[in-house]
């Protein structure tokens, strides 16, 4: 069961369980409108529960990709796909956001396609053990999700 992420007031249905709830609601309803403004889509959410076989695809990425593993749990996915890309996006309990961005095909002739992983920190969480020291994080302001830090590291492998 699906549910459909308002972008103009932040909601925490589906997060309540997270020590920064509101904060993580506020990144989920920013990304919302991004892909409101990009693509014209609804955004919505699924429970991690129902979306296993896109956690587990997750999980192996980034294990082979850079050892990452998680001791926070996956609430909700958000999955946008067409013919040129796939662009999950999963909401960990703790207030951290993964997404892939995996062009399928180059969107330039001659150029390699654009396959990324960006972590997104909610405000007031802690940097995850994972990360530590790992990445450097630069901060952009939301007027839905506050003080957002993020960071990105490109794919080395095909996981399409």
């Amino acid at each position: 069961m699906g549910y459909t992420v308002n972008f103009k007031t932040v909601e925490i249905k589906g997060l309540e369980q997270s020590p920064v709830a509101q904060a993580l609601a506020g990144l989920r309803a920013n990304e919302a409108r991004y892909f409101w403004n990009k693509y014209k889509i609804e955004y919505v959410v699924k429970p991690a529960s129902e979306q296993k076989s896109e956690v587990d695809w997750l999980e192996k990425l980034l294990k082979e990709e850079r050892d990452l593993i998680f001791s926070s749990k996956i609430l909700e996915v958000f999955v946008y796909e067409d013919e040129t890309l796939y662009w999950p996006e999963f909401y960990f309990e703790d207030g951290l956001v993964i997404n892939v961005l995996y062009e399928k095909q180059a969107s330039t002739p001659g150029k390699k396609p654009k396959r990324a992983v960006g972590l997104k920190l909610s405000e007031g969480m802690e940097i995850p053990k994972a990360l530590e020291g790992k990445f450097k994080f630069a901060r952009q302001k939301s007027k839905l999700a506050g003080e957002i830090r993020g960071s990105f590291f490109v794919l080395k492998q095909e996981w399409h």
